[in-house]
């Protein structure tokens, strides 16, 4: 997930998935990101990915990320990011031990690529998505 390649090629396993392909930015999604600027929410996702993800037993683990209501959330569930399963499942990081600062960081990277390709494909075809608020 740390190269341009590697990102690319887990957006190609990811579309493979019935579920994770079907989550995209809605155009309510598109503008809260144009009015808070990515910097902003990078900080949420950090913050999301620290409080909700990095921990070795996170509250609620499983239905800690909602479906809808922030781009980051989005990103998540598309990316297999959304849970501790989730994690263990698609990128092999395993339960039950915390994610280090430095993975934390790449997984953010990994969930801001795919809301800027999202981001730049709704503004270009109008895409409405699951997002929604």
């Amino acid at each position: 997930m740390t190269t341009q390649a590697g990102r690319e090629n887990a957006f190609r396993r990811l579309a493979k998935s019935k579920f994770r392909s079907r989550f995209h930015l809605c155009a309510d999604d598109r503008q809260y990101i144009a009015e808070k600027g990515m910097e902003t929410i990078r900080r949420h996702c950090e913050d999301f990915v620290r409080t909700r993800l990095a921990l070795a037993t996170p509250p609620n683990d499983g239905r800690q990320t909602p479906m809808r209501g922030h781009p980051v959330f989005l990103a998540q569930h598309a990316c297999a990011c959304c849970c501790r399963g989730c994690m263990e499942k698609w990128w092999k990081v395993p339960k039950g031990t915390p994610i280090p600062p430095a993975r934390q960081s790449r997984i953010v990277d990994f969930l801001l690529a795919w809301i800027e390709k999202e981001y730049e494909r709704g503004q270009e075809s109008g895409v409405r998505g699951l997002g929604g608020r």
